[in-house]
This record gives C-alpha cells, structure tokens and sequence, in this order.
C-alpha cells in the first residue's frame, strides 16, 4: 500500500517537473530526469517485492 501511494506521489511530482514554461525550459531534464531515475528505481523496488 505504502508502495503504491509513493509511485503515485512521484508519478505527480514528475509530471510537475516537466519543462512546460519558458523560464523553466533552461532548466534541461535535469529535474524531470532526476525524478524519472527516483520513479523507476521505486517502481523496479515494489516490482520485486521489496518496498
């Protein structure tokens, strides 16, 4: 359960991330991408059943 509430909160956070507006766009991926590895990781952990 904690597992799931964690993926959903950084699926959020991800979509948050995303370079959208024009003074955030300098930014890079740097934020989204940090978040995305953060995601997969999470999800690789709950995947094998030990999160």
């Amino acid at each position: 359960m904690l597992g799931l509430i964690l993926l959903v909160v950084l699926l959020v956070l991800l979509f948050g991330a995303w370079p959208a507006w024009p003074y955030s766009r300098n930014w890079g991926y740097f934020p989204s991408g940090t978040l995305g590895l953060v995601l997969i990781v999470v999800l690789v952990l709950v995947l094998m059943g030990r999160f």
